[in-house]
């Protein structure tokens, strides 16, 4: 279709926008803090900002047609009601998809924002040309979105692809869900601080020096750090990677498929976190199931959600035009 449409990736901590042409290229962005403890009313406010300002800088003739966005879940897709995700504390039963259509006086669409992500890496990203894929999406929080012969598997109530609220070590840490050992606790940017946090208080002599403090520490530095081949950083990546690899040998079994794509900021580790993932595959799934999976960096990076998002839009003018 011949139209504009405008991609928002609502997070835990941060709001970004993409402004897609008809060629599915992202040409213009917006970002801001979420501050979700100020209300979906003032993330609503500063999205339709954002979206007029993209407007404006559009030629004579052309407006944009259609909104796609997406959350964390657990959110009812259908009525575009955000439920309670526990990483936007506060946001309890939000009519997010109403609000913000009737801001903005266009159509919108509401998806959970791994299956965005999930269908932008499936249409033009790292799963193009794939029959299906799993999709899992780490940050500030883990999730998952299953695409079965091009079509997003939701289960009987949305909720398939919770991967990052699964236990897979009964003893372990709580989660912010409340389960304790959840796939999260090992993964997200979060906790990658902690872990890091953590050997640093526990082996202070192994601690790299000029390094901010403890609660400044972010899952994008120790990032950073395990590129630069820094030991304690790289200790937190492997662990992170064989809880990874755990969770994706598990599904391989349970679904069938053979595709793992890994999004989102967690990700840009690349071989130093899939590296150890692909290692404990191995040991968590049958060495059949085990030698034909894949699990590979998504390529679209943090324009996953928003050309996911763009896609939905464009399917929701289809449906209403």
């Amino acid at each position: 279709m011949e139209s504009w449409v405008v991609g928002v990736d609502l997070g835990a901590t941060k709001i970004a926008l993409g402004l897609i042409d008809p060629q599915n290229h992202v040409v213009s962005r917006c970002r801001f803090p979420t501050e979700a403890a100020q209300g979906p009313e003032v993330a609503v406010a500063h999205i339709a900002a954002c979206v007029a300002g993209m407007e404006a800088g559009l030629g004579a003739g052309a407006s944009i047609a259609a909104v796609g966005a997406c959350s964390p879940g657990p959110l009812d897709h259908d009525s575009g009601v955000i439920l309670d995700p526990p990483n936007l504390h506060g946001w309890r039963n939000v009519p997010f998809k109403q609000m913000l259509s009737e801001r903005l006086n266009l159509p919108v669409v509401l998806e959970h924002d791994a299956k965005a992500a999930a269908l932008g890496e499936y249409h033009f990203g790292a799963a193009l040309g794939a029959r299906s894929m799993v999709y899992i999406v780490m940050g500030t929080g883990v999730g998952a979105a299953i695409v079965v012969d091009g079509q997003i598997y939701r289960g009987e109530h949305n909720l398939a692809g919770e991967v990052g609220h699964i236990t897979i070590d009964p003893g372990g840490e709580v989660c912010s869900c409340g389960n304790v050992g959840c796939v999260e606790t090992f993964v997200s940017g979060p906790n990658l601080a902690r872990a890091f946090r953590r050997l640093m208080v526990q082996t202070p002599e192994a601690t790299p020096p000029g390094l901010p403090a403890l609660r400044e520490i972010t899952g994008e530095l120790v990032d950073r750090l395990a590129q630069q081949g820094e030991p304690l950083a790289l200790q937190v990546m492997a662990r992170a990677g064989e809880a990874l690899g755990t969770a994706v040998g598990s599904l391989a079994m349970i679904l069938d498929i053979d595709l793992y794509v890994v999004g989102s900021s967690v990700a840009k580790a690349g071989d130093l976190l899939l590296g150890p993932a692909r290692q404990a595959l191995s040991r968590h799934a049958y060495s059949s199931v085990a030698e034909r999976t894949r699990i590979v960096a998504g390529t679209l990076a943090d324009d996953a959600p928003i050309l996911g998002c763009g896609w939905l839009a464009r399917q929701q003018l289809e449906r209403v035009g």
